[in-house]
């Protein structure tokens, strides 16, 4: 091999080389990323960047990895297509670390989620007094069971019965989920009135449908009488009766209980699946108490009762992570000292990653997307790996100013320790960092998918790109700020860490609530304001879609879209849905067929039948202003904008849903385009756009700025304003120091996470508080305007 040859080889094992890539709106992407560096990739939401890191670079090389096993194994696994890209060179293993919220199961805990939980067992076995058992004897998932079973030997046909013990530490009371619910009858119906009146105020039981027909003709109740005129008897058929099979109006169905149903139907299911006036039915109804015999820490008297150093696991898993790490360290013991070196290391992987504030008995379902993505990152901090390439989807989001340096610094570590690492991000502060950077655009969606620029932090500020011009932006501090047209008052506010705060919210104005992460910020916005004070709240709560899914589905714009239709053409609206009369027999409405392979991964394939427009083609001869609803679901949003806003196809509810998507940003987005396919950045302003269409006068909206390019944060700002101007009150969690120099007012809180914070350590406004400083808000936010 000659000096040439072999130098052109040695480099192409000090790269990731793509070519071609055309995953999503990608159009034929060819870029060069350096091995064993940081390389940001960045540019608008719905530019491409998660496309190409995620869905091109990390998808295949997790593909081939799995491809490695056996076929018996691989049918085990989830099947991962092969992505649209010419050529993938130069990868290797891909270990991604994205902001997918980790799931809500009620039995998963932070420390479930890791492996503190399991070391925590495994210490209580070996040195808890008294000794109540193995490590399954600590587990809040393992139920204690006597019986017998019947084993067989290899090679014989005898069987034997044993008896067998199960020795598990799982509450009976709550069966391990530490609370236990009950039902507020008066949200299942109005006892004033008849069933036949309408009494059931549940989702889907109103007169005439089968849920209201089950009970109204079961001949327990008389359906023209007030239920609060019921017998006992009556009223405990009507509630509590327990499963019976009868013929109802000449079908067999099972009658129960409402209460028992409604247990069943809603309760049994992971609450965030559900859709969203179901989920808001059972917010509403179904009330949540710790378990009176365990008191919340999920465990039976057995597991409590076992300690050691005066500390029971319930106690521990309790206690806030750095100070569980402190308690580690503290304990001497020379029998378990691996086991105790294991643990405290893996403890002070949470304080070091900014999150010493949870605990382990923190249910994962309450932690917030960047939260989720930073206990994901626990496990690989003290990994011997080398030579990975980690992946990361904008790992600051939620950080204070403040934690972005720490942040900053475990990215520079993975890197020096020989690992290649990708990072999707928008702040400023990581793109300085880079050693690399991927500028893409220049636009969103089919206006984006292109490489603007691709080389180091200096040449993306000379390189006239959106990215590049908008790098060194700095607001500066609102000259001039509203006046409060009254307040909303928060009195002795003590949701979990927060230590009794009174405030005086100020409302008509831009309120930016800040603090660092862990301080208190969304216990006092979201659970601290009074019920019936007119609250939009639009939180981070993940948008959960199908692949049948879109914005004109999401949003409620199909509705007005279909009846539009059916009255231009004298039919039924139904029949313009895909999910419903309308849709291609052949795809059932998918507009694709997929085709499931077994092990290998699964093919969609264009519908022949519909061409992909997911109608039948009867459908599809009925126009509105010369348009077909295929057509129309395949317009961007600011064409339909245009479309459903004057002439033949006016129609003022569709129009004004479609306002909405332009203010915040999404009109690059199709009608019809999967949810599936859209970054998380516009999922989030996706929900925004939909709340902003309900009537209330006091929005609380929760980062809004996450996912947001540096070019797009102006447009928001410009969208709270016109909020504040129509007569709303706009309060705002947020990190942003451009959002907070915007700010009519500033509540800070601190001065720390978890228990050193939940105290208000500022109030006023955004020159105040910069003119201060005495706060680490205060300080960033004056670093931030030059003051």
């Amino acid at each position: 091999m000659s000096d040439d040859t072999g130098t052109q080889t040695a480099d192409s094992h000090d790269r990731i080389r793509v070519v071609g890539a055309r995953e999503n709106n990608l159009r034929d992407v060819d870029v060069v990323l350096p091995k064993r560096r940081l390389t940001v990739f960045t540019g608008v939401s719905g530019s491409g960047k998660s496309s190409l890191v995620f869905d091109t670079i990390a998808a295949e090389s997790q593909r081939l990895i799995n491809e490695t096993y056996s076929a018996f194994v691989q049918g085990f696994m989830p099947t991962l297509a092969r992505p649209d890209v010419d050529l993938l060179e130069g990868l290797t293993t891909a270990i991604i670390v994205d902001q997918r919220r980790m799931g809500a199961n009620v039995r998963s805990t932070v420390g479930t989620a890791t492996d503190a939980n399991a070391l925590l067992r495994i210490l209580f076995s070996r040195l808890g007094r008294p000794y109540v058992g193995s490590p399954n004897a600590f587990s809040f998932n393992v139920a204690s069971a006597t019986g017998t079973g019947q084993l067989t030997r290899s090679g014989s046909a005898t069987t034997e019965t044993r008896s067998f013990t199960v020795t598990g530490g799982m509450c009976p009371r709550c069966e391990g989920m530490g609370s236990v619910n009950d039902i507020d009858l008066s949200q299942l119906y109005d006892e004033t009135k008849s069933l036949d009146e309408g009494a059931l105020t549940i989702p889907g039981y109103t007169p005439g449908g089968w849920g209201y027909r089950l009970y109204a003709s079961s001949g327990f109740v008389d359906p023209a009488k007030p239920i609060r005129e019921y017998t006992p008897a009556e009223l405990a058929d009507f509630l509590h009766h327990e499963p019976v099979r009868m013929k109802i109006e000449g079908i067999n169905l099972t009658y129960e209980g409402l209460v028992r149903r409604i247990r069943s139907s809603f309760l049994s299911k992971d609450v965030e699946s559900l859709q969203p006036h179901i989920r808001a039915f059972v917010e509403r109804a179904v009330t949540f108490t710790a378990c009176p015999e365990c008191g919340g820490t999920r465990l039976n008297e057995a597991a409590r009762s076992s300690t050691i150093a005066g500390s029971s696991i319930g106690d521990l898993c309790a206690m806030q992570i750095d100070d569980l790490a402190e308690w580690v360290r503290a304990l001497d013991e020379p029998s378990a000292a691996p086991l105790l070196a294991g643990l405290a290391h893996l403890l002070d992987s949470f304080v070091e990653i900014g999150l010493g504030y949870l605990s382990l008995d923190r249910a994962t379902g309450t932690l917030s997307g960047g939260e989720s993505q930073r206990v994901k990152m626990v496990r690989h901090l003290g990994s011997a790996l080398t030579d990975v390439t980690y992946v990361f989807d904008e790992p600051t989001i939620g950080l204070h100013p403040h934690d972005v340096a720490r942040m900053n610094s475990l990215l520079l570590r993975l890197r020096d320790k020989g690992n290649t690492v990708l990072v999707v991000e928008h702040k400023p502060e990581v793109i300085a960092i880079a050693d690399h950077v991927v500028d893409l655009g220049p636009g969103a969606g089919a206006a984006g998918g292109r490489v603007c620029f691709e080389g180091t932090v200096e040449g993306l500020r000379s390189a006239g790109t959106l990215t590049g011009r908008h790098l060194d932006d700095r607001a500066a501090v609102k000259p001039v700020v509203r006046s409060p047209t009254g307040t909303l008052p928060i009195r002795h506010a003590s949701t979990h860490n927060l230590r009794a705060v009174d405030v005086d919210v100020p409302l008509g104005v831009l309120v930016v609530v800040t603090g660092v992460a862990g301080s208190g910020k969304s216990s006092l916005v979201h659970g601290s304001i009074p019920p019936g004070a007119g609250v939009v709240s639009i939180d981070q709560g993940a948008i959960r879609g199908s692949r049948r899914s879109n914005p004109a589905t999401y949003t409620g714009l199909l509705d007005p879209v279909r009846t539009a239709f059916a009255k231009a053409n004298g039919v039924k609206p139904a029949l313009f849905s895909p999910n419903s009369e309308g849709a291609c027999p052949v795809c059932k409405g998918a507009g694709v067929i997929y085709t499931d392979l077994g092990i290998l991964a699964g093919v969609a394939t264009t519908c022949d039948e519909c061409d992909g427009k997911r109608f039948q083609p009867a459908v599809l001869e009925h126009r509105l202003a010369g348009r077909d609803i295929s057509e129309v679901l395949a317009m961007p949003v600011t064409e339909a904008e245009t479309f459903f806003g004057a002439g033949a196809a006016r129609t003022p509810a569709a129009h004004a849903v479609l306002r909405r998507l332009m203010d915040v940003g999404l009109g690059y987005v199709s009608l019809g385009q999967p949810l599936t396919t859209l970054s998380g950045g516009e999922l989030q302003r996706l929900k925004l756009a939909t709340h902003l269409g309900e009537k209330g006068g006091v929005y609380v909206l929760d980062e809004p700025t996450a996912g947001l390019h540096l070019a797009d944060v102006a447009q928001l700002l410009e969208l709270l304003d016109r909020l504040v101007d129509a007569g709303k009150s706009v309060i705002v969690v947020e990190h942003h120091q451009a959002v907070m120099a915007h700010a009519d007012w500033i509540i800070d809180l601190g001065p720390g996470a978890g228990h050193d914070g939940g105290r208000i350590v500022f109030e006023g406004t955004p020159a105040q508080l910069v003119a201060d400083r005495s706060t680490v808000t205060g300080q960033h936010l004056a670093a931030y305007v030059g003051a």
